[in-house]
């Protein structure tokens, strides 16, 4: 009977999905969610907690978190006359583009491989998502592929990842500038790894009308506050925070937000650490036989190794370290494995059993 009500009324397109898989580390080194490894000094922790003494838990937050989007836009360089809206994570933010902007026979377009949330919350939605392949040789993006593809579908929203996940490299701005111009509705620019990759278009707000970018700060060292937000002309914004659930930023995410940014050169300089590693992470990994790195803007490094992918991520799992298997993706894909950037002792770790998994 149970089966018989959930096919009557569970949509079939979300019957046809899985849930997003997030596995349990358990006491595996976890490199397989691009985090910041760095916590907070002790003395900057013990200053956070006293600051959380005086929130009113028995109030409701602040609906439109003034203080923490004035620190936002300071911190992150928004542009005079833009406008944010805030989100519990970007995953909030996609959710709110596609019930904003969809409806029957309305497109989400974006390159593959790609971020999953794109597709999936498309479907969770009902739109339709249209996936244009990246170039297989550099993951770079097919210009001409995505052009025609935006004439023949004429999306609702087009994302760009910049850079990429989970390719990790940057799409060469005069790609990026001729999707803007050619795509009818809006082109989200999603920069959650831009601490990393230190090259922007938040600059270009305003120069274009269908252009937002969209931000979080889980990549800079706070991925516990689920924060993220959408930078853009006020005209959008404002159409778009009519979808947004009221106080979906609690007042415990508001008052670490903006401590936290108030410190952020602290944040700044584990990013410029994990920007050493990775330059010298990806430098070791050219090194070994069977495996090749890819060129990454962000925290994290995809590498293709040359034997049993589905293998070397089960060994390096036997050996206490926790990475992404990207190959059971399948298409570009094969064969490949995602490491997050850790401390210089889980890199190390992660190299050695790396070596041993191979054989």
């Amino acid at each position: 009977m149970k089966k018989e009500l959930i096919e009557k009324w569970v949509r079939p397109e979300i019957r046809a999905i899985n849930a997003y898989p997030v596995p349990d580390p358990g006491r595996l080194i976890k490199l397989d969610a691009m985090e910041n490894p760095y916590t907070l000094p002790p003395e900057l922790l013990e200053e956070w907690l006293h600051a959380l003494r005086d929130v009113p838990l028995n109030r409701y937050p602040d609906a439109k978190a003034r203080q923490l989007t004035d620190r936002l836009r300071a911190t992150m360089d928004v542009p005079a006359g833009m406008d944010l809206l805030l989100g519990n994570g970007s995953d909030e933010i996609i959710q709110m583009l596609a019930l904003a902007l969809g409806g029957p026979g309305r497109t989400v377009l974006a390159p593959e491989p790609g971020f999953v949330m794109y597709r999936m919350i498309a479907t969770f939605t009902g739109m339709d998502y249209v996936g244009v392949p990246l170039r297989e040789k550099d993951f770079g993006l097919d210009r001409d592929a995505m052009l025609k593809a935006i004439d023949e579908h004429q999306p609702a929203i087009v994302y760009l990842a910049y850079p990429n996940n989970p390719t990790g490299n940057l799409f060469a701005e005069e790609d990026m500038v001729a999707i803007i111009r050619a795509a009818p509705g809006l082109v989200v620019v999603d920069e959650a790894y831009h601490a990393f990759a230190e090259q922007s278009f938040m600059g270009r707000l305003g120069q274009y009308d269908n252009l937002l970018v969209m931000r979080t700060v889980s990549k800079l060292g706070l991925a516990g506050l689920r924060l993220g937000f959408l930078a853009g002309p006020r005209e959008w914004i404002s159409e778009l925070d009519k979808v947004r659930l009221p106080y979906n930023i609690n007042v415990l995410t508001q008052a670490s937000g903006e401590f936290a940014l108030r410190h952020v050169a602290v944040l700044d300089e584990q990013t410029a650490r994990i920007r050493q590693e990775r330059d010298r992470l990806a430098s070791t990994l050219g090194d070994i036989g069977g495996v090749t790195p890819y060129p990454s803007a962000a925290n994290f490094i995809l590498l293709r190794v040359a034997g049993d992918a589905d293998a070397v991520f089960a060994g390096l799992q036997a050996r206490g370290v926790l990475i992404k298997n990207l190959n059971r993706a399948g298409g570009a894909l094969a064969g490949c494995l995602r490491v997050t950037i850790g401390t210089p002792e889980e890199n190390n770790a992660f190299l050695t059993a790396l070596r041993e998994s191979l054989g």
